[in-house]
């Protein structure tokens, strides 16, 4: 599976952002998508997380209410709606794909895109 991600940007404190996610190939292969984030300095954390059956949703509690995934299996995108942003959100997002064990952590997801920057100013 191939994984393009996109949409990041600048944005100020309190504003939104929704990143993309795209996939091509083997996309039968892959139950669930995933976003995860990389500040510097830091380890890549998990952010979101959706199945394309039944579109079961799972959330960090850093971003819960906040953010939302969801999925359009028809264009095999993935979304991340992020409102609210705070400076802390700062970081490279990244999307990733992966069976339906995969939950919380990176090494569970098989496929990765190559992220995008999102850095909220204060």
């Amino acid at each position: 599976v191939q994984l393009q991600a996109s949409g990041g940007g600048l944005v100020q404190a309190g504003g939104t952002l929704r990143l993309s996610c795209a996939a091509s190939g083997r996309t039968f292969s892959s139950d669930v998508m995933g976003w995860f984030r990389q500040a510097p300095g830091k380890e890549r954390e998990f952010v979101a997380r959706i199945s394309w059956r039944g579109g079961v949703t799972v959330y960090s509690d850093s971003v819960k209410g906040r953010f939302t995934i969801s999925g359009d299996s028809a264009k095999n995108t993935v979304y991340l709606q992020m409102n609210t942003l705070k400076p802390e959100d700062t970081a490279v997002y990244y999307c990733a794909a992966g069976t339906i064990a995969a939950m919380r952590r990176s090494y569970e997801y098989d496929s990765w895109g190559q992220g995008t920057q999102v850095t909220v100013s204060s």
